[in-house]
């Protein structure tokens, strides 16, 4: 599943603003790109990508871990790690990697991933929005509209970081002029997508409050 289609749950509603909306991601399943990864020879052993070890600055109270990965899923996570331990300018692992803790709802570790691949190949709108996905998800949704906002810097067309820019302004920030200034220009932007319905259903919403 895409993650232009697919959504993270997002965290507590501000205002009373569109309960049960959700922020969208960008890469996801079948339609990721391929990411070659060289695996390492040695056999593989898992990273930790948690500087501290303590819980993020900004984590909700009282959030439950996520259910562990799969046995496969952290076969190829165990198998990303090493590569990235083997080749730490391996961009395409670390992008690999970043977007596997996406899926398995490790914030915290996919935002490190993800910088590592940003440091490598700086102003990639896609991996700064699943990088915003993650912060929000870790409570910290002005860094998350930092990323969004840099992401529709770069690509004034990337319907993912506009639709979440919305989402973040209006469930988090208290902002709903804003949210519908954001998710009119994913209208204006393509009538046509699949997020331009999405855009359509929360500012009718939006009218509701």
């Amino acid at each position: 599943m895409n993650r232009n289609t697919m959504f993270a749950l997002a965290g507590g509603l501000a205002m009373g603003f569109l309960g049960g909306y959700l922020v969208f991601g960008y890469f996801g399943g079948d339609a990721r790109p391929s990411t070659p990864v060289v695996a390492a020879s040695a056999a593989p052993a898992p990273v930790v990508f948690n500087p501290g070890g303590a819980a993020p600055a900004g984590m909700p109270g009282g959030a439950q871990p996520a259910a562990p990965p799969s046995a496969e899923m952290q076969a190829r996570i165990n198998q990303i790690e090493a590569a990235v331990l083997a080749d730490p300018k391996n961009h395409d692992a670390w992008v690999a990697l970043g977007n596997d803790y996406f899926d398995t709802h490790q914030a915290q570790k996919a935002v490190v991933a993800y910088d590592r691949a940003l440091a490598l190949q700086p102003n990639d709108p896609n991996i700064l929005t699943d990088q915003g996905v993650m912060y929000r998800n870790l409570g910290q949704p002005e860094k998350a509209l930092a990323n969004f906002q840099q992401a529709n810097k770069l690509q004034p067309k990337h319907l993912p970081s506009l639709i979440n820019i919305g989402v973040v302004y209006a469930n988090d920030l208290g902002k709903p002029a804003e949210a519908a200034k954001a998710w009119n220009k994913v209208v204006a932007t393509d009538p046509a997508s699949e997020q331009a319905t999405q855009a359509r259903q929360m500012l009718a919403d939006l009218k509701k409050k």
